[in-house]
This record gives structure tokens, C-alpha cells and sequence, in this order.
């Protein structure tokens, strides 16, 4: 992504969301060219000269110091996820996207996934890959596992397969909020890879490309989302995302339900159908074992 035009057309989103009258400025009546601030205003707004509001929005001013980019900030009246973002794209303008590096899944860590039985988790990576994950998290999502190595990626999945539009209960809404998260990862991380994710989804899916144009950023932290599963039922979930300080660019994606609610014993019904599959491996894989142990024992051919 080109930094300078993504500061460019996110100062011009912020911009165009606010009304004069809303800021205490008078839009003199007529009917005005562009929605919203004019960069003048924004600029009378911020405290700053028009002149150099427009150097800044264009990338033709590399210094911006915090000082401006708060006062700008404010007048925008951005959320603290927003100006964070701000302050991202101005520091990283004229930096090209890193090629990082993907780290492997340490045995321990994919341990700790594994034996966390009792609700969903997985791991992400900084592209958003799902990297490892539980039997929990493979039942109420999908069986990773099923699908090829590419297509084991989030937003992907969201905007690429069908099948996500009847397992996510608010399929618009968990869209809205991967759009959002990429684009803050992507100012904050400029990676060659996330974009190339980017660029093929603007490409494939129309209502990725309209969400993309919206500028809208936020924080992947903790959240409530909402899944449909064929057998369990509905199943509202908390989810907490953990950073590792250990693994740079690994999540941990954990979902809770609440106590007592319709949620809770949907789990429950949902742990209980992971439950039974393991039952049934598990008695697979013993009567595989005995049929090769009784093949072992009997002759290889008739005796002489």
C-alpha cells in the first residue's frame, strides 16, 4: 500500500464524516463541494496554516510532531484506536512493506492450545493465519485441518467462503470489525505479505473492497461475537486477544461464554459433540491396532 496515499484518504474520510455546524462552524448556507470539513476548516480547526495541512495530507511534510498530530486529532474528534492509526501512518510514510518472516509454533504453545479443553482457542499470526488451534475451535469455526494450507486465514475465510456467511450470526458485523483490524495492522506493521492478502481480497470480493474504502481502523482486543452452529445452537461468545511477548505477531484467541446463559449450555452441547468424535477416533484407532495385531499373528501363507 502506498503510505502516502493511505494518510491522504484517511485524513480525507475523518474529514468528510464531519459537519461545520457540528464543530461549531458556520457552513454559510449553498450547497458545498466536498461533504463534510474542507481541509481549510479542519486546518482553522487544528490550529495549523491550510498550507501546511495540505503538505501533511499530500506526505509533503515528513516532521509532523505529536504536538500537530494531536491538535489534528482532536479536531477530527478521532477515538484513541483512530488516532493511533494516525500517528502510524505519518511515522511510517515513504516505508515500504517488510517482508517478515513467518515464525513457526513452538511445541509449548501448541501444547497450551491443545490442552485448553473447555473452550475455543487458536493462534494467529501477524497475516492472520490460523496457525494452531483446538478441537473447540475447529467444531464452532471450521476444521482447519480440512483446508489447504492457504486457505487456513481468517479474513479469507470471511470474505471467500460460503460458509461463513451462515456459521458467523453477524456476518456484516464480524466483517466490518476484520476489515477494520487489518487496516490497523496494516499502518502499524507496513508487511509485504498482509498486503499481498489485501490486494487479492479488494480483487475477489466486492464487499471487501467496499469496506476497505471506508478508512475504518480498529483495535484487535477483546470483543462479543456471535456464531451459528448446526447441532450446539447459537452461541454468543466473549473473545480475548492475547499477545505474546515471546512470539512477535502471535495471538491468542480465546472465546468465553457466560455462565448460565443460553450461550453456556450451547457450549456445553457443543463440548459434547467434540467429546463423542474423539470417543469415536479413539475406538477407530483400537480397532485398527487389534486387526493389525491379529494380522501380525496369523501365517503369511499356508503351511507346506
Amino acid at each position: 500500500m502506498d503510505s502516502n496515499a493511505e494518510l491522504r484518504e484517511f485524513l480525507r474520510t475523518r474529514r468528510a464524516r464531519l459537519q461545520p455546524e457540528a464543530v461549531g462552524l458556520s457552513s454559510y448556507g449553498g450547497r458545498r463541494r466536498v461533504p463534510g470539513l474542507r481541509r481549510e476548516e479542519l486546518a482553522q480547526l487544528a490550529g495549523v496554516s491550510f498550507d501546511y495541512y495540505v503538505r501533511l495530507e499530500q506526505g509533503r511534510s515528513l516532521n509532523a510532531s505529536d504536538s500537530v498530530l494531536d491538535a489534528i486529532s482532536a479536531a477530527l474528534r478521532l477515538s484513541p484506536t483512530e488516532r493511533a492509526h494516525l500517528f502510524d501512518l505519518a511515522r511510517r510514510r515513504g516505508d515500504g512493506p517488510q517482508k517478515h518472516e513467518t515464525p513457526g509454533v513452538r511445541p509449548g504453545l501448541r501444547r497450551l492450545i491443545e490442552a485448553i479443553s473447555g473452550t475455543p482457542a487458536f493462534l494467529l499470526n501477524r497475516r492472520f493465519d490460523v496457525v494452531a488451534w483446538n478441537d473447540l475451535a475447529a467444531a464452532l469455526i471450521v476444521d482447519w485441518s480440512t483446508l489447504p494450507r492457504p486457505d487456513r486465514n481468517l479474513p479469507r475465510f470471511l470474505f471467500l467462503d460460503e460458509r461463513a456467511r451462515s456459521i458467523y450470526a453477524d456476518w456484516p458485523g464480524a466483517a466490518g470489525d476484520s476489515v477494520a483490524t487489518l487496516r490497523m495492522a496494516a499502518g502499524r506493521n507496513p508487511d509485504a505479505a498482509l498486503n499481498a492478502l489485501i490486494g487479492e481480497l479488494s480483487v475477489k470480493s466486492r464487499e471487501f473492497g467496499r469496506l476497505w474504502a471506508r478508512h475504518d481502523v480498529k483495535e484487535r482486543s477483546h470483543g462479543v461475537k456471535r456464531f451459528r452452529h448446526a447441532i450446539a445452537g447459537e452461541i454468543t461468545v466473549s473473545y480475548e486477544a492475547l499477545h505474546l511477548p515471546a512470539d512477535p505477531g502471535m495471538t491468542l484467541m480465546i472465546y468465553t461464554v457466560e455462565a448460565g446463559s443460553p450461550s453456556a449450555a450451547a457450549m456445553q452441547r457443543l463440548i459434547g459433540l467434540v467429546d463423542s468424535r474423539r470417543r469415536h477416533r479413539s475406538q477407530a484407532d483400537s480397532a485398527a491396532l487389534e486387526d493389525h495385531a491379529v494380522g501380525l499373528k496369523e501365517p503369511a501363507g499356508s503351511p507346506p
